[in-house]
C-alpha cells in the first residue's frame, strides 16, 4: 500500500481541501502518514495570497529535490491556490513534481498520482469552472469541530487580492447538499462546525441576483444558518469571513438570534481610509463598517470581533495609517490578522499602484498595530476573570498534560483543570481564574 503525506500552507479552505483530499486518497487504496520521511507520495497544498507563501514552498521543494534523487520512486505534488496561479510553469520550473493540480480539479489528483507510478507523464489540470469542480466532502472521524464548506470563488475582486484568480467566481453548494452533510457530521460527534467561504455572506447571491422576487435586504446565507440552526445534536456554529457589503439587517438579525451561532464574528476591515477602502476595491467606507458592528453590538450584550488588516497598501500615508488605527481601537478588537501589503501579479493593484511604502515603513507599522491589539486583548480578556464560562472540550492540552482546552462561544481558549468524567464534545462550565492576552485559564466546576 503506497503512503502519503499532505503538507497544506494557507488559510482555512485550504485545510479543510487537505482533509477531503485526504480522506479521498485513502478512499482509493492509499495510506495517510504523518511524517515526509514515511511518504512514497508528498503533495504540497499551497497559498498564493501572499508572496512568502510561495516562497516557504519553493524552498521546501528545493530541499526534497535531492531526496527525490536518493529515492526514485518518491512522487511530488503541488496543489491548490499556487497550482492554479503558475499551472505548467512549475513543471518547467522544478522538475522534482510529478503533477501540478488546480482548485477545481483537486478530484484528479488520484489518477494524476497513478499516471506517475507507472511513468506515464507529468501531469497539469488547472482548467475551473463548475463544469470541472466536484466536491469533496469526506472528514476525518471523531472530529469535535468540523470546517464545511458551502461556497466557493469571489466576485469582489479587490485590487490586491488574487482570490478570484485562483479560486474563481462565486459558486455556492446547494443548500440540501450542505445539511446533510452537517447531519453527518453531528451524527458522527461533531458539535460544532465552522463554515467557509471566502465571501460567505454571499452565499446564494449568484444564484439569486436575477430574481425580482428577491428583497434587498433578503440574505440565503442567513436562511442558511436558520435550518443548520435545527439540526439535532450540533451545538455551535461559526463562520468566515463576510463581507460588509452583504452584511444586511436579516443576516444581522440572524446571528444576534439564532442560539447556535457563535457570538464572535471574523469580519475582515482591511483598512481605516476611505480612501485606501477605495484603493482596495473594498466597496464600503470605514463608517459603514463602523456602523454594522454597532448594529451588531446594540443586540447583543457581549460579543467578541476580529478581523484582517494590511499595512503598507500603495500610497499609505502616515494619516491613513492614522485612521486604521483609529478604527481598530473603535472596534476594540479580541483578535486581528495583520499583514504587510506584497504586491500580487495578475492584481490591478500589482499593475496599477506602485509599491511604494518603504518595508521599514511597513514593519514599523505592523508592529504598532501588533502592540495595540495585544494590549487590547490582554485588557478584553481581564474582564473574564472570576466569572464562569461555557467551553466546549477538545481534549488534552498540548503544552500541558496535566490541564485539558477548549473554547467558549466567544472563541476564548480555555486551559482548565478537569473534573474526573469529562471527555472531548462536552460542555462544561469553567471558573476563570488568569488570563493572558491570548487566553484564558481556570477550573472546571463540578456538577452537583
Amino acid at each position: 500500500m503506497s503512503t502519503f503525506h499532505i503538507k497544506t500552507y494557507g488559510c482555512q479552505m485550504n485545510e479543510r481541501d487537505s482533509e477531503a483530499l485526504s480522506c479521498l486518497l485513502e478512499s482509493n487504496g492509499y495510506q495517510a502518514v504523518a511524517s515526509e520521511a514515511e511518504a512514497d507520495i508528498i503533495i504540497f497544498n499551497t497559498c498564493s495570497v501572499r508572496d512568502q507563501a510561495e516562497r516557504k514552498v519553493i524552498g521546501k521543494l528545493g530541499l526534497l529535490r535531492r531526496l527525490k534523487r536518493d529515492k526514485p520512486g518518491l512522487i511530488l505534488g503541488l496543489v491548490g491556490c499556487m497550482a492554479q496561479n503558475h499551472g505548467a510553469e512549475l513543471l518547467k520550473q522544478m522538475p522534482q513534481l510529478d503533477f501540478v493540480i488546480g482548485t477545481d480539479c483537486l478530484h484528479s489528483v488520484p489518477d494524476s498520482i497513478r499516471r506517475a507510478q507507472l511513468r506515464q507523464a507529468r501531469s497539469v489540470e488547472v482548467a475551473m469552472g463548475p463544469d470541472q469542480f466536484v466536491e469533496l466532502t469526506g472528514h476525518y472521524p471523531g472530529q469535535i469541530c468540523a470546517f464545511v464548506s458551502v461556497m466557493r470563488g469571489c466576485d469582489q475582486f479587490c485590487s490586491y487580492c488574487i482570490v478570484p484568480y485562483t479560486r474563481g467566481r462565486e459558486r455556492s453548494r446547494p443548500r440540501q447538499d450542505i445539511l446533510d452533510e452537517v447531519r453527518r457530521l453531528a451524527d458522527n460527534g461533531t458539535r460544532e462546525i465552522l463554515l467557509l467561504g471566502q465571501n460567505i455572506t454571499a452565499y446564494g447571491m449568484a444564484e439569486t441576483r436575477h430574481d425580482e422576487s428577491r428583497r434587498p435586504d433578503h440574505s440565503p446565507f442567513a436562511e442558511l444558518l436558520a435550518e443548520l440552526n435545527e439540526v439535532s445534536g450540533l451545538e455551535r456554529i461559526r463562520f468566515t469571513s463576510p463581507h460588509v457589503r452583504f452584511m444586511n439587517d436579516h443576516f444581522v438579525d440572524a446571528i444576534c438570534s439564532l442560539p447556535k451561532v457563535c457570538k464572535a464574528f471574523h469580519i475582515p476591515v482591511q483598512a481605516g481610509s476611505n480612501r485606501i477602502l477605495k484603493l482596495m476595491r473594498r466597496s464600503y467606507s470605514a463608517e459603514e463598517y463602523l456602523e454594522r458592528i454597532a448594529a451588531i453590538r446594540n443586540r447583543l450584550p457581549e460579543c467578541s470581533f476580529s478581523t484582517d488588516v494590511i499595512v503598507g497598501f500603495p500610497t499609505e500615508s502616515d494619516e491613513d495609517f492614522a485612521q486604521t488605527r483609529d478604527l481598530m481601537a473603535q472596534v476594540d478588537f479580541d483578535m486581528a490578522y495583520i499583514f504587510r501589503y506584497s504586491p500580487r501579479s495578475g492584481t490591478k493593484a500589482a499593475k496599477d499602484y506602485p509599491d511604494d511604502v518603504p518595508d521599514e515603513l511597513k514593519h514599523q507599522r505592523n508592529q504598532i498595530l501588533l502592540d495595540d491589539l495585544a494590549a487590547g486583548s490582554a485588557r478584553r480578556n481581564e474582564r473574564f476573570r472570576g466569572r464562569v464560562l461555557e467551553v466546549l472540550v477538545e481534549g488534552v492540552s498540548k503544552r500541558n498534560v496535566e490541564r485539558w482546552t477548549g473554547r467558549s462561544d466567544l472563541n476564548k481558549v480555555c486551559n482548565f483543570v478537569p473534573v474526573p468524567g469529562i471527555k472531548p464534545g462536552d460542555l462544561v462550565n469553567v471558573t476563570i481564574t488568569r488570563t493572558t492576552a491570548n487566553s484564558l485559564f481556570g477550573e472546571a466546576v463540578k456538577e452537583s
